[in-house]
C-alpha cells in the first residue's frame, strides 16, 4: 500500500500543484513553453507507469459486485466512457495542449464540446467510478479513486490556466460551454448538434469499446462480463 499511495500522491501532486497554477506560468517563464511540456508529459508517465505497476503488485481481490444487472449498469457507462474519451481526444478542442488555436475560429465550441468542454476528463471519470465500483478493495480504491478524482478537479485547473492566457477569448468559449455534460445546452447557451459528433467517431468508440471487452480477460486477467 506505501507504493501505491506514494505513486498516487506524486502523479496527483504534480498535476493539482503544478500544471494550472501560477507555478506552471513561473516555470514557464523560466524555461520555456515547449521544454516544460517535454518535462512534465515524461513526469506524468513515469509517474503514471509507478502507479499502473504499484497498483498491479498490490494483492487482489475478486470483485464484491456482481449481480447481472449491476454489471449492465457498468458495462453502458463504460461503453459511454469510451465514446467520450475516443470523441474528446478526435475533436480540436481549446482544452486539448496545443488547441488553443481553435479560440480564434467563429464557433469553437462543436460537436461534442456542445456538451461539455473537458470530455477526455469525464471519460476517464467515468471510467474509474465504474472500475472503483467493480473492485473496492484498498488498492483499487487508491489507484481507481486517484484518477477519478484527477478527472473531475482537472477541468478546474485547465479552465484557470486558459483563462489567465486567452482571457476574453476565453470567456467567450466558456459562456456556451461547460464543464458539467449537458449543463450548457440545459441552461439554453447551446444545443445538441448530433451530426456535429461524427459518425466516425461514434463508430471509433464503440469499436475501442469492444476490443477492450473482448480482451479484458488476456490484458488484465478478469473479465468485465
Amino acid at each position: 500500500m506505501t507504493q501505491i499511495f506514494l505513486a498516487a500522491a506524486f502523479f496527483v501532486g504534480i498535476h493539482l500543484l503544478v500544471a494550472g497554477t501560477g507555478l506552471r506560468d513561473r516555470i514557464v517563464g523560466a524555461i520555456g513553453e515547449v521544454p516544460y511540456q517535454g518535462v512534465f508529459s515524461v513526469l506524468s508517465l513515469l509517474g503514471l507507469v509507478w502507479l499502473c505497476w504499484a497498483w498491479a503488485g498490490a494483492p487482489a481481490e475478486a470483485p464484491r459486485w456482481n449481480g447481472s444487472g449491476f454489471r449492465l449498469g457498468v458495462q453502458v457507462l463504460m461503453l459511454v466512457a469510451f465514446l467520450f474519451v475516443a470523441i474528446g481526444l478526435t475533436t480540436p478542442s481549446p482544452t486539448a495542449a496545443g488547441g488553443e488555436r481553435q479560440l480564434a475560429s467563429d464557433e469553437p465550441a462543436r460537436g461534442i464540446l456542445r456538451i461539455t468542454r473537458h470530455p477526455f476528463l469525464w471519460g476517464v471519470a467515468l471510467w474509474g467510478a465504474c472500475h472503483a465500483l467493480v473492485n473496492p478493495d484498498p488498492p483499487s480504491l487508491l489507484f481507481f479513486g486517484s484518477l477519478l478524482g484527477l478527472a473531475l478537479v482537472g477541468p478546474a485547473s485547465i479552465d484557470a490556466k486558459r483563462a489567465r492566457k486567452h482571457g476574453e477569448r476565453w470567456q467567450s468559449f466558456a459562456a456556451v460551454t461547460s464543464n458539467v455534460p449537458f449543463a450548457a445546452i440545459v441552461s439554453g447557451r447551446n444545443h445538441l448538434a448530433l451530426r456535429e459528433l461524427g459518425a466516425w467517431r461514434i463508430a471509433l468508440g464503440v469499436g475501442l469499446y469492444a476490443v477492450f471487452l473482448a480482451l479484458h480477460p488476456l490484458l488484465f486477467g478478469a473479465s468485465p462480463l
